[in-house]
């Protein structure tokens, strides 16, 4: 049987990471896959170029449209990142018949509703295992392995940028500016790290877990995000002094009234396994109702983790490649004709505990008037600690641990305590994930 022609559009770290894996584990994988596997095509930017992979065998090519108008192609990779000519690409791919494989999270959790219809209509697969979480295959857990279940809940360490600045700030004590910067120029992080730190690669990832967990369409733009800037060294230190760990998390959860689809900080209780996550790894905990709570962890970038992504969508595209489009496993998880029209609930409707931090006046009734604030609200404080002053400053640390509550309360709390001549600045609110 012929080989699979595969063409590359990109053939930077992940690309050149693909090729690698296909090229030294061709006998392996074509052991899988029932047939050899080929890159015969990859657009790039620049013909001449230092590249971390072999291209000797390859055809090479500035124009990414010769790639997926080639008729020699039989499944386009998508690797250029973006959601403007990345989807020109993939669509012009799809119009001509081609299977795609993609490790654009942007692309599927902005445009994946389109291009998955789109597909349907051309009776060919679009593979996005590498857009979520690297190297762990998360994808095809909760869409084939959980099949079973009725997914609850999940929340996940999706961000490696993130959760190494999190990491360094408890481990070393350091400030969030200071790491950011090292971050940066170890390449973790970008010249501009906005996506990363203020959580929307994040958001882009978890809108596609969520939908493929509870047969929603992709809801994107409905994902509350939050990021990381605002907390500070003592945020760290005050945390684990009462048992806890800061992390940039990803969370929805279903209920009979919706779906919270969310990325902020939160403070997990430090024996849980996603609290014990550090570094630039990534994990993911869902919840199955009959199958409990699972943990998938690993790299969740980097050129080989991700193609090890990349490859394993190639090979499972192979092997349907001759096969009745009507019994693919769908795109979403759920038949497209199934997804339910359930809402994703704003932030002001979840309910959780919450840490407080703020600084107020040293003198006496400072606290009462804080605690009286919260207990108009119906809001219960299960834990404070109140700092000394420190040399001569007059205002003094204050930190209160809340029972779990409506967000709403909680802001309508924070506005009556902000506005306390004895307390000065806004109060740091990080909200509290048992994760039961």
């Amino acid at each position: 049987m012929d080989p699979v022609q595969v063409g590359l559009l990109g053939l930077g770290t992940v690309g050149g990471g693909t090729v690698n894996v296909l090229h030294r584990n061709a006998p392996e994988i074509g052991r899988r896959a029932g047939r050899d596997i080929r890159v015969k095509l990859a657009s790039v930017r620049t013909l001449q170029s230092d590249r971390i992979c072999d291209t000797s065998a390859i055809e090479l090519t500035t124009d990414p449209y010769q790639v997926v108008n080639s008729p020699g192609i039989d499944i386009v990779v998508e690797l250029i990142g973006g959601d403007t000519l990345a989807k020109e690409l993939v669509v012009q791919a799809i119009e001509n018949g081609k299977h795609v494989v993609t490790a654009n999270k942007a692309l599927i959790a902005l445009h994946g509703n389109e291009i998955f219809e789109l597909a349907r209509q051309r009776e060919v697969m679009v593979a996005f295992e590498a857009a979520v979480a690297g190297g762990i295959p998360i994808i095809k857990a909760v869409r084939e392995g959980l099949a079973a279940n009725r997914i609850q809940w999940l929340a996940g360490i999706i961000n490696g940028t993130s959760n190494f600045i999190l990491t360094e700030m408890r481990d070393k004590g350091r400030d969030f500016d200071d790491v950011l910067a090292e971050a940066q120029a170890l390449g973790y992080a970008e010249a501009d790290p906005t996506f990363d730190i203020e959580g929307i690669d994040a958001a882009h990832k978890l809108t596609i877990l969520a939908a493929i967990s509870f047969g929603i369409p992709l809801q994107f733009d409905k994902a509350y995000t939050e990021g990381i800037g605002q907390i500070t060294a003592a945020d760290v230190t005050y945390a684990e002094e009462l048992g806890y760990r800061i992390k940039h998390l990803g969370i929805a959860r279903k209920s009979e009234s919706g779906v919270e689809l969310r990325v902020h900080p939160a403070m997990v209780p430090e024996r849980r396994l996603l609290a014990n996550v550090d570094g630039v790894m990534n994990a993911v905990v869902v919840h199955g109702d009959a199958v409990g709570p699972t943990l998938y962890y690993g790299a969740g970038a980097g050129a080989e983790p991700t193609a090890s992504a990349v490859v394993a969508d190639i090979v499972d595209v192979v092997r349907v490649m001759t096969s009745d489009p009507e019994h693919h496993v769908p795109h979403l998880a759920f038949q497209p004709n199934a997804l339910s029209d359930i809402p994703v609930l704003p932030i002001d409707a979840i309910k959780t505990a919450y840490y407080l931090r703020l600084y107020a006046d040293d003198k006496p009734g400072v606290l009462a008037d804080i605690t009286r604030i919260l207990a108009d609200q119906d809001i219960s404080i299960e834990a404070v600690i109140q700092k000394e002053p420190v040399d001569d400053e007059p205002r003094i640390p204050v930190i209160l641990l809340t029972h779990s509550v409506p967000e709403q309360r909680i802001n309508a709390a924070l506005k009556q305590i902000e506005a306390l001549s004895s307390v000065n600045d806004k109060v740091t609110r990080i909200r509290v994930e048992t994760l039961n």
